[in-house]
């Protein structure tokens, strides 16, 4: 089901885009965890490192395309851009599907995932 970012995750995207760092942390619950390019980043010091260099050191941006919500479980799709190595990524948008977990308004879990079609899912007729 297709809703509106609303709450702590809205708050995140909109600290992401703002480059602050104190804000982007405060979405997140102490003993949170972030699988970010297959790599796993446990706990708030690991992931404060994680965010003053690769995202508000690369200066990524967050452009929402669409909001889901699953069983509880937010999908954020969204067109990311920034100063980052963009050499090895095909042309184009590059757009990461973010599953966030929430718990007692805090960030407990974040993937990012460069995801591709399946020819499993609802539309696509498959090779």
């Amino acid at each position: 089901m297709t809703i509106e970012l609303t709450g702590v995750i809205a708050r995140h995207i909109d600290a992401v885009n703002a480059f602050d760092t104190d804000a982007i942390m405060a979405t997140f619950a102490e003993d949170a965890y972030v699988n970010d390019n297959r790599r796993e980043i446990a706990g708030i010091d690991a992931i404060r490192r994680w965010v003053e260099k690769e995202m508000v050191g690369d200066k990524v941006t967050i452009d929402v395309r669409e909001v889901v919500e699953h069983y509880g479980d937010i999908i954020v799709r969204a067109a990311y851009d920034g100063e980052y190595d963009k050499s090895k990524l095909p042309p184009g948008e590059l757009i990461m599907s973010n599953y966030f977990s929430v718990r007692d308004g805090k960030i407990v879990s974040l993937a990012v995932i460069r995801n591709q079609p399946s020819e499993y899912s609802q539309g696509n007729k498959g090779p």
